[in-house]
């Protein structure tokens, strides 16, 4: 037919897909990323103080103290999407019970608080010992963060130790409704195909919590070869293990969750497949489900399973940790971003392309990201994180 005599009101050069562009982009991508971190540190720091695992208690501190530095960076990548980040505070005065966007503000700021009084009450001796022992500026300082309370009786260790511990207990349950709620806000969204699925929050769960012990170990490796000192290699091949049987139910779910998607063959699966095996080919099939995922599996399995010792223990498992740092990177970006290049009319996709310099580009990702390590860094000068039988110096080589 000759568009010439198509009717007025016809749509002409209408072509597919009808989406412009991916409006939740790489912020969005390192938010739920940099929130599980915080949840999966957490879950490190309880496995001494509530579980009582007492390989665990060299990094006990050192994870609270880490999962404490990536929650206060956890909400800025929403402050840079939002086009009135000024509007935040917002979220708190008018409270809305029925969004979770809305119940999230209480749930975050609730959770850092806890983080905050349970690292008060474990350093608080510290900061009392301090008080007593500086004097001038520093004195008032350290007199500040011990409340005005200058005095510490051997009765008041086992009452901290105590509540440090409940505190602990509590912070599980509320980690896991701090991340797991991220991925109820993908899988209620109905409307896009790739995230409508019941197992969203527990693979979002699971999988904060394997790059979580991930991120920590490679933290824990990078600064003890910073320092040259020991390892605690008891400490590390229990962390192995932790981290393989992590990733190995973190994997099932995620296979489970394509098999299940396969298996019914429903309208999703008409749209999922050809995205599967198009625009994130590459990045699902050969990152996230294969060489990230494979890979990191047969190391930690046989340094879990066979007599692993020494350096090599600790090599095999940093190189582990960072293949599982980057598929679980990769698996929010498949999520987030794949999820949206499905096109909204159900017929082709839409185009996405890294932006550098833009205000949600790569480098504005990087910098937030590289934030909370530079809170730790800081925090470390004036706190002792790790065991004083922790930092002996390693023999030269």
């Amino acid at each position: 037919m000759n568009p010439m005599n198509l009717p007025a009101d016809s749509l002409v050069n209408y072509i597919f897909p009808n989406n412009a562009e991916v409006a939740w982009s790489i912020m969005i991508v390192i938010y739920p990323y940099i929130t599980g971190l915080v949840a999966g540190a957490f879950v490190v720091s309880s496995m001494y103080h509530v579980f009582k695992v007492k390989e665990f208690k060299p990094i006990a501190n050192f994870a609270l103290i880490a999962s404490f530095c990536f929650g206060l960076f956890a909400g800025l990548p929403l402050l840079v999407h939002l086009g009135q980040p000024q509007r935040a505070w917002e979220i708190y005065v008018t409270p809305h019970t029925t969004s979770a966007m809305s119940v999230f503000g209480y749930v975050y700021s609730g959770y850092l608080v806890l983080l905050m009084v349970e690292i008060w009450i474990i350093y608080r001796k510290y900061f009392i010992e301090m008080a007593n022992k500086t004097g001038g500026l520093w004195k008032l300082v350290w007199t500040v963060l011990a409340l005005g309370v200058t005095e510490y009786h051997p009765e008041s260790e086992k009452y901290d130790r105590k509540f440090a511990s409940f505190l602990a207990g509590l912070g599980i349950p509320w980690a896991c409704i701090l991340h797991g709620y991220v991925g109820f806000v993908f899988g209620s969204v109905k409307a896009v195909a790739w995230w409508a699925t019941a197992l969203q929050p527990f693979i979002f769960l699971s999988s904060a919590i394997v790059s979580g012990m991930a991120m920590l170990f490679l933290m824990y490796a990078f600064i003890m070869w910073r320092r040259r000192q020991d390892y605690d290699y008891v400490m590390v091949k229990k962390y192995a293990i932790s981290l393989w049987i992590a990733f190995l139910l973190d994997y099932a779910l995620e296979v489970l969750e394509l098999v299940f998607v396969s298996y019914e063959r429903g309208l999703h699966w008409a749209l999922i497949k050809p995205l599967l095996s198009g625009p994130l080919w590459e990045s699902y099939a050969l990152g996230q489900m294969g060489f990230l995922s494979i890979a990191p599996i047969l190391v930690l399995g046989v340094v879990s399973l066979l007599d692993v010792r020494g350096k090599a223990l600790v090599y095999f498992t940093s190189l582990a940790s960072l293949m599982l740092v980057l598929q679980v990177l990769v698996m929010r970006f498949n999520v987030v971003v794949g999820g949206q290049l499905i096109s909204k009319s159900g017929r082709g996709f839409v185009d996405y392309e890294f932006e550098f310099f833009t205000k949600e580009g790569v480098l504005t990702a990087m910098i937030i990201f590289a934030m909370p390590f530079v809170a730790y860094y800081i925090i470390s000068r004036f706190l002792p994180i790790f065991e004083r039988k922790s930092l002996q110096l390693r023999p030269d080589e």
